[in-house]
């Protein structure tokens, strides 16, 4: 069995530092990420007792690397640090912003 990255609990962790709405859908709860009222992402957090159940596809679908995503789960990476590293992927177009 290979070690998980991106475990349940951390991804409990990045969606509260993302602030993400989270609604109940399924086997999963869904956490819908918004900048300025605007939708930018979401992913699924699998539901289930299994702490270390992955969750290695999130760092995709939040625009970060594998690292990144781990550090945003455990502080070092802030919302605003996030939001520059979105930006800079054209996943936050600041033209929609105005």
């Amino acid at each position: 069995m290979s070690k998980r990255i991106i475990t349940k609990e951390l991804a409990v962790k990045i969606a509260d530092k993302l602030d993400a709405k989270i609604s109940k859908e399924g086997a999963h709860d869904i956490a819908e990420i918004f900048y300025k009222d605007v939708l930018i992402t979401w992913f699924g957090i699998r539901r289930g007792s299994e702490k270390d159940k992955g969750h290695d596809y999130i760092p995709g679908q939040i625009f970060l690397n594998a690292f990144q995503a781990k550090r945003l789960g455990q502080c070092p990476i802030t919302y605003a640090q996030w939001v520059e590293i979105a930006k800079a992927k054209g996943a936050i177009n600041e033209k929609s912003e105005e």
